[in-house]
Parts: structure tokens; C-alpha cells; sequence
């Protein structure tokens, strides 16, 4: 069975019996890595639909110590098996119908490996089965097939884990090269960084990587690919970039973008301290503070052999991609924003959103922005962003009229959206916060804690939903078309009514009393202009009542 991208919910409280389409079954899958050791518990619908019900994870650390010794230590054994059992317990109480459990990296490459994976089948009652490389670079790039728009040119999905780095090498959606290298981040760590991450020990560790990716990634071929991270150096290196933005509000760290040079910035950062600090810096798991210098070295040496302009970081990995095998599900390649549509819609139809009213506030919304956004100082970018946020605008009726502004800022901000990097689903969330009620202030907490360019987005594009949606203020979508003219004193809107519509005065009174920032913001008067020729200018907007 082939579907489409199907959607890997997240939750985080388990659930006791399968829920949304009857016939749903319950898997598990469990990745046992160098470093971690994970398990998602999922239920899956006839028609390839994947919502992830439970996670747990461990650190035992199996592959520590590996490099030196050639095999698995005992107590790290002990921990590993001990961690699987427990997942295997979770997995099974709820009614898991299948539970599939893979060794990666550190098993393979231990001489005494076949002993763990006796010792997992006696303390979990599971058959064990070991993955080379090639098997992990696929999972990988299927769980990315499902969450990520690569079916135009050419894309590279690096998962690096702590024994080993996987890449797999895509043309159009197609499977091109698999490739596994010894450089994950707890084996480059003990081999390099044990007397400190300094810089000449960095150095070493990156010319290492360098000199080896030369002869299996050829950059004539790979150049600018779009590149996307997952493993936890990745959901670390994204929430220190997040954090560094003042996005902590953000709910998750999946599809964000990282810049090289941030890439560059932030190892230089953690590189100077020592690992006890690390521990301390917003946005790092302290677990993994000892490790995540080599794990952004080898993600940092990728992307510049690659040239690649920025990162793009799945929280999805293995485990998914495993979930999607176990389930017989190929996710099929994606039109480019087809998911995030579809994603956005959707979750507006949970809310049991008003479509009538939030589509023609999109197309008006849209509309302005067309004729006013580049002279506000928008990027092609945020048409996108506007477009979403003017849809998801009304969606905090949901739970009540009242303050229901303010309920569609939370709800957007905690919704499982896919192709919206945590960066844009904050401002979305802002934008629809801001559509009515007082407009973005420094003293409002959701906004002041965000960077400039993030709060001179959500004004622009708050600005030109409010007017958007004032448009509509009796939720008929009387108004058909807007005549615009940027006049040299006035920014001039006409509303043109639909067949049938006899009078537009709810939506002219609607639109002027929403239009001052718009106004603030062009540097000159919005005018509201009826039918009638009569003038509603925003400099005016104090004297009227309502």
C-alpha cells in the first residue's frame, strides 16, 4: 500500500486503545543506538495514517568506550537491555500488535554484539536485528520523504547518531546513494575531544571528516543541495539557534532552518566552553552537552562540502522511518507545499473553523498584500505566512468567543503543522493573535521576547489582517473585489461589493476602524472609500464609536 506523506502526530500522553479510524493497529518501533535508546509507539489506519501515541528514551551510552575496546561494556549492556525491556512493557500494556526493535552503529561494530542481542531477547522477549548503514541512511530518508518537500532537485539527508553519520543522496524524490561513515558524535568525541574541545582538537576532528567526505560525496554532483539533519545534534543545534532568537515560546524544533554561518557561530560557542557549561546554555539537553561539539563539527564539515546555504532539522528519524516499514507504507513524493496545505486546513477543520469567512478573509488579506506588501517592506516569503495566518485567524472559537484571539494564538502555536518551520508557526500564531483587540505591543510578553525580525514581520502582517478581516465583518463576504491606490497622501482602499450585496457599510466601518496600524506603518493615512465617494480615513478612527 502507497500513500501520501501520511502525518506522524506527536503526543505525548499515552493512549490505552487506538483512537480516530476504526481498524487502526498499534506498533512500536525501538532504535537502539551508541548513544540513545528510543522507542515510538504508534497507531496506524487502514489508509496509511500514523499518529504517534507514546515516546520514552534512555541514554545508557552502549557505544562508549567501543573505539578502544572492540566490544559492548557490561553495564552498558545491562542499562541498554534493562531500557528495552522497559519499552517493550510500554509498548505491549496498551495492546501493540507488532514491536520491532533495531541496533544501529555500536551493535554492528562490537565484536561481542551477538551477546546483547541475546541479552535483549531475555530481558524484553524480542529478536533483535541489526542494521548496517545503508539500512539506517534509508530509514532515515523515508521518514524524511514523509515530512519534507523533496520532490524537486537534489537533497541530502544526514542523520548523524553517536557511532556512526548517515547520508542519503535524493535527485527528485528518487534514491540516488547511501552512505555510512564511522563519525557519530560519541565515537569522534572519545577519539578526539577527550582533553577538551579546543580549538586546535576541533580542527583535527573536522579535518578528519573533511578529508573523508571528499571521496564519497562528490560536490560537483551535491552542490547546493537542500540539506535536513535529523538525530538529536540537530533538535539540540535547532534549539540553541531558537533560543538565541528568543523563540523558547516555540513548540517543537522540527522543519526549522539553520543558517551555515549559525551552524559556524554556535560551535565556535559551545567549542569555548567547558562541557560542565554547556550543560547550562538555553536550548542544549544537558545529556548531551559532552557530545554535541563532534556532532556539529561532522553537521558543519557536511555543509560546507555541500556549500549548502542552511539545515533544515526533522525530529523525526529512525524510528518513524521504521514505523513507515514496519506498517508497509512508502510515503509517495509531495507536490512542494502540498503537506503544509493540507497540514493548515485540516487543522482547521479540528477547530470547526467558519471556512466561509476565514477564505475570504484569506483572498482579501492576499489581496493587500500584493498591492501594499513590498512597500511595507514584506518578503515574497510572507504571502505564505499571511495566507495561513488569516485561515487560522478565527480558529480560537474553538473555544470561546471571548478573548478568542488570544485562544487562537495558543492553539496555533501547540498545532502539529507540517512545512512551517517553529519560526514562521510563532509569527502565524502572532499574526492571528493580533487580527482584532489592542495591536502588538512591547509589553505583550508573546511578542517582546522575539527578535526584531520576527516582531517587524508580525506587525506588517498583523496590519494587513486586521484590515483584511474587518473587510468581512459580517462574515457574508459582501465585498468582491478591492480597488488599491498608494497615493502620495493616502493609501486608498475601495471595496467593491458582490452580486447581491445591497450596501457594504458594516464592512466599511469594519476595515476603518481596524486600519491605523496599516497606517502607522505606510507613513501615511488609509482611506476606506464607499461607493458613494464618501471618505473613512484612519485619522478619524479615535472619533468613531463601536
Amino acid at each position: 500500500m502507497t500513500e501520501t506523506a501520511p502525518r506522524l502526530t506527536v503526543s505525548t500522553r499515552p493512549s490505552r486503545t487506538p483512537r480516530g479510524v476504526p481498524g487502526a493497529r498499534r506498533i512500536a518501533a525501538i532504535d537502539i543506538g551508541s548513544n540513545s535508546v528510543r522507542q515510538s509507539g504508534a497507531d496506524v489506519t487502514p489508509h496509511g495514517g500514523i499518529t504517534v501515541v507514546d515516546e520514552m528514551k534512555a541514554a545508557p551510552r552502549l557505544g562508549a568506550d567501543l573505539d578502544v575496546t572492540g566490544v559492548l561494556g557490561t553495564t552498558a549492556m545491562e542499562r541498554a537491555a534493562e531500557a528495552v525491556g522497559r519499552m517493550a512493557t510500554l509498548a505491549r500494556q496498551p495492546g501493540a500488535t507488532r514491536i520491532e526493535a533495531v541496533a544501529t552503529s555500536a551493535v554492528r561494530d562490537a565484536s561481542n554484539g551477538q551477546q546483547f542481542v541475546s541479552r535483549v531477547r531475555q530481558e524484553a522477549g524480542l529478536e533483535l536485528r541489526i542494521i548496517d548503514g545503508a539500512g539506517e541512511a534509508r530509514l532515515s530518508w523515508l521518514s524524511a520523504l514523509a515530512h519534507f518537500d523533496v520532490g524537486r532537485g537534489r537533497t541530502v539527508v544526514m542523520d548523524i547518531g553517536g557511532g556512526s553519520l548517515e547520508l542519503a543522496l535524493a535527485a527528485d524524490g528518487v534514491l540516488d546513494d547511501l552512505v555510512s561513515l564511522p563519525f557519530g558524535a560519541l565515537r569522534l568525541t572519545e577519539r578526539y575531544l577527550r582533553g577538551g574541545s579546543g580549538p586546535r582538537a576541533v580542527e583535527k576532528l573536522r579535518k578528519h571528516v573533511r578529508d573523508a567526505l571528499k571521496n564519497v560525496l562528490p560536490r560537483r554532483d551535491w552542490r547546493g543541495a537542500q540539506v535536513i539533519g535529523s538525530g538529536g545534534t540537530f533538535t539540540n543545534l535547532a534549539g540553541v539557534h531558537l533560543a538565541r532568537r528568543g523563540m523558547l515560546v516555540a513548540r517543537n524544533v522540527h522543519a526549522t532552518a539553520v543558517p551555515r554561518e549559525e551552524v559556524e557561530h554556535i560551535l565556535d560557542m559551545l567549542a569555548a566552553m567547558p562541557a560542565d557549561e554547556r550543560g547550562g546554555v538555553t536550548g542544549l539537553n544537558p545529556e548531551r552537552s559532552d557530545i554535541i561539539v563532534a556532532g556539529i563539527a561532522v553537521a558543519a564539515e557536511v555543509m560546507a562540502r555541500l556549500e549548502a546555504r542552511d539545515i533544515h532539522v526533522s525530529r523525526y528519524g529512525i524510528r518513524e522511518g521504521l514505523l513507515l516499514e514496519i506498517a508497509r507504507i512508502t510515503p509517495s513524493v509531495a507536490d512542494p507545499g502540498e503537506a503544509r496545505e493540507r497540514s493548515v486546513r485540516e487543522f482547521a477543520e479540528r477547530c470547526h473553523y467558519e471556512e466561509g469567512h476565514a477564505s475570504q478573509v484569506q483572498r482579501l488579506a492576499l489581496r493587500l498584500f500584493d498591492a501594499v506588501g513590498a512597500r511595507l517592506g514584506c518578503g515574497p516569503d510572507e504571502r505564505q505566512t499571511l495566507g495561513d495566518a488569516a485561515l487560522l485567524h478565527d480558529v480560537g472559537y474553538h473555544i470561546n468567543y471571548d478573548r478568542h484571539h488570544k485562544h487562537s494564538y495558543h492553539l496555533i502555536l501547540h498545532a502539529e503543522l507540517l512545512g512551517i518551520t517553529p519560526s514562521e508557526q510563532v509569527v502565524i500564531a502572532n499574526v492571528a493573535r493580533y487580527h482584532r483587540g489592542a495591536p502588538p505591543k512591547k509589553k505583550h510578553r508573546n511578542f517582546s521576547g522575539l527578535d526584531k525580525d520576527l516582531r517587524d514581520r508580525i506587525l506588517r502582517l498583523s496590519a494587513i489582517l486586521r484590515v483584511a478581516d474587518g473587510l468581512d465583518r459580517g462574515h457574508v463576504g459582501a465585498v468582491r473585489e478591492l480597488g488599491i491606490r498608494y497615493l502620495e497622501r493616502a493609501l486608498r482602499i475601495t471595496p467593491r461589493p458582490a452580486k447581491g450585496a445591497r450596501q457594504l457599510r458594516l464592512e466599511l466601518w469594519g476595515a476603518h476602524r481596524k486600519s491605523q496600524l496599516l497606517a502607522e506603518l505606510a507613513g501615511i493615512p488609509v482611506e476606506i472609500v464607499a461607493k458613494n465617494g464618501v471618505v473613512l480615513s484612519s485619522t478619524e478612527v479615535d472619533a468613531i464609536e463601536g
